[in-house]
């Protein structure tokens, strides 16, 4: 595929994205692995490109509210949320709706879909231009830390990507809840960006994602050994044990740690904002064959709490094979 010398690197994304291609784009999350959501192949070649277990459904970008409804059951719940909390750091799963032109291969198979409106000013461009839903997963291979800076998608994903967009560094760095709102009761199947506590303020308190969510994900990030580096990880760390990385949080001892990387000094105000905006940035400048692991501070569970050690226990959980 060919663009003009002279076009946009938005245009030159447009053309990629008519083709079927896939591009890198900016969101206020992470950076996503963008494709044409109606075209099968387009899903496939993200599916391919990430090296993702096809059973593990992909999350569907739109630009407004209004161009969501039609792709779904829309639900009283999901117009509240949709109204309160879009654009923003949340995805909400429903049901398909008859008409529904996003490819099955994007849902797994599944009936449900999952949907979200992001916030980055450049990703709502891209999505306006394009007038057709959006795929866009983390831009990593399956399983890895996922990028928050341009670069980071170069480094995982090379010339699998037509394009990349710059948009800067991710202002939350932290993936998007998700809410399954396609059965009785709404069910938190991944924290994420948006903290739980918003959320239950408007719609009462929210189920927990069981073993059969796991065993049949209907939404990205739900696999137990999720956002791993290459070197294994300690978590609650307080001092080191061999040469170790530490991701460094708050008011800790940092002495005798072969590197640190923080994810809040203790006087930076929000410092759990700024952690998960930092955190899969620190976890690649741990990544490194000088250690021997990346040790991790403690950290709080209330409010991204729970999302940043939803991450952090995903990367230390044991992998069935060491990664290359």
């Amino acid at each position: 595929m060919t663009t003009p010398s002279d076009a946009t690197p938005l245009e030159s994304a447009l053309t990629a994205l008519r083709a079927g291609q896939l591009v890198g784009m900016p969101t206020e999350t992470v950076y996503g692995l963008a494709a044409d959501a109606t075209l099968d192949l387009a899903v496939a070649r993200v599916y391919a490109a990430k090296g993702r277990p096809e059973l593990n459904p992909l999350i569907a970008h739109v630009h407004t509210v209004d161009a969501a409804r039609p792709l779904v059951e829309w639900t009283p719940t999901a117009e509240r949320l949709a109204t309160a909390f879009w654009p923003g750091p949340l995805t909400l799963v429903l049901q398909r709706s008859a008409t529904c032109p996003v490819s099955r291969l994007a849902s797994a198979g599944l009936d449900s879909l999952a949907l979200r409106v992001p916030s980055h000013p450049l990703a709502l461009r891209l999505l306006a231009a394009f007038g057709a839903p959006l795929v866009a997963p983390s831009a990593n291979r399956s399983g890895r830390i996922s990028p928050t800076e341009a670069r980071h998608v170069h480094e995982e994903l090379g010339r699998s990507v037509e394009v990349v967009l710059d948009g800067g560094p991710c202002e939350v760095g932290l993936e998007s809840t998700v809410i399954d709102l396609s059965g009785s009761t709404p069910t938190l199947l991944r924290p994420g960006g948006l903290p739980r506590a918003a959320i239950e303020a408007l719609v009462g308190p929210l189920a927990s994602a069981g073993a059969a969510d796991r065993a049949r994900p209907h939404a990205p990030g739900l696999a137990e050994s999720h956002y791993a580096p290459g070197l294994p990880v300690r978590l609650n760390a307080t001092h080191p044990q061999g040469r170790e990385a530490l991701l460094a949080f708050g008011d800790v001892d940092v002495t005798g740690f072969a590197h640190v990387s923080w994810l809040a000094r203790p006087d930076e105000p929000e410092p759990l904002l700024r952690a998960a905006a930092r955190l899969f940035g620190a976890l690649r400048a741990c990544d490194d064959p000088r250690f021997d692991r990346i040790a991790v501070s403690p950290l709080p569970e209330d409010g991204l709490g729970e999302a940043l050690n939803d991450r952090l226990r995903r990367a230390a959980a044991e992998r069935p094979e060491k990664r290359p």
